[in-house]
């Protein structure tokens, strides 16, 4: 027997409430770009700039006992990781710890970097230090700015890409949703002061593409039932679509997120930004790939012809109040 979240054939009217869906989605913008403007976001490492010391050691590295060493000297962001490398020997145990830089200075200072030296030989006492690296804010700014770039032009390339294999109001639909989607992910990150990092970054363009591969399965179907049901309007249409699709829409969000919450809270506190981040994607992502893709597309209307150019009838737009 198959498990099944969603029954066979359902028949849900996704748009009887569409201006509250709507509403409810332009009220959560809102407050994310409000958030975002009063208290910004809160910079990690990455983007403030810092300092990384290379460690090694011959006893094994336990992450927990370094950081507990660090935590008295109230250094605020510090990310510690442990590197693997099939070329070390079985003695040969590296870490990289990451300290933020303090507020007036470009870096660590010498004296803290000193500090963390001894408070970590506590902890393991054969420890080596093999480099110090520094990242001023001039870079750190530079990071930004290529985030900020990349994650437009992944946008970008999504509005063209539907543009083509649609129509223009897919597209539009489309890239509606991709927007709703990182505004309100940039926006949690705001108002909870989650550290924000170049592995958010990383998450932002995760949750483009999974978003965008919900809508364009949505899509898919109802450029399908255009051509099926002809003469049935759009918001039926639109409907139909979205049921025949739920069940899958449904089942492949429970098992992405059963994955994701179980990195959540066995992965650790180094991956525990992005995997909040993947979460929280997953979950606006299916929502806008129904509430707003589609309804976007169902305001715009579309032409019930654009697959059968040859044909000479008029355009037959759909009304969103019908």
């Amino acid at each position: 027997m198959r498990l099944k979240l969603v029954p066979q054939n359902t028949s849900f009217d996704f748009f009887s409430r569409w201006k509250a869906w709507l509403g409810i989605s332009g009220a959560l913008m809102i407050v994310a770009f409000v958030s975002f403007m009063l208290q910004g976001l809160n910079f990690g490492i990455d983007f403030r700039g810092g300092t990384t010391i290379r460690t090694e050691s011959a006893q094994v590295i336990d992450v927990g006992a370094y950081r507990d060493a660090i935590a008295p000297l109230e250094l605020g962001d510090v990310s510690i990781t442990e590197i693997f490398d099939p070329t070390f020997g079985p003695d040969q145990n590296v870490a990289m710890i990451r300290i933020q830089a303090q507020e007036g200075a470009e870096a660590v200072s010498a004296a803290t970097v000193t500090a963390v030296e001894q408070a970590l030989k506590v902890a393991a006492p054969d420890i080596e230090f093999a480099s110090v690296e520094s990242v001023g804010p001039k870079v750190s700014g530079e990071l930004i700015q290529t985030a900020v770039i990349a994650v437009v032009l992944a946008i970008g390339a999504v509005l063209v890409y539907i543009w083509l294999r649609f129509e223009w109001q897919f597209a539009l639909g489309a890239v509606a949703a991709l927007v709703h989607d990182v505004i309100l992910t940039i926006g949690i990150f705001s108002e909870l002061q989650i550290r924000f990092d170049l592995a958010i970054i990383a998450a932002l363009l995760t949750i483009v593409g999974y978003s965008l591969n919900d809508t364009v399965v949505v899509f898919d179907r109802v450029r399908e039932n255009l051509r099926k049901y002809k003469k049935r309007d759009l918001k039926e249409v639109l409907n139909i679509s979205i049921n025949e699709t739920l069940s899958r829409t449904v089942m492949t969000s429970v098992t992405t997120l059963l994955a994701l919450i179980s990195l959540y809270v066995l992965g650790g506190d180094v991956i525990r930004g992005f995997v909040f981040a993947m979460i929280w994607g997953v979950i606006v992502g299916t929502y806008s790939s129904v509430f707003v893709a589609s309804t976007i597309l169902l305001w715009l209307g579309v032409k019930r012809d654009w697959s059968k150019p040859s044909n000479t009838s008029g355009n037959q737009f759909a009304n969103i109040d019908a």
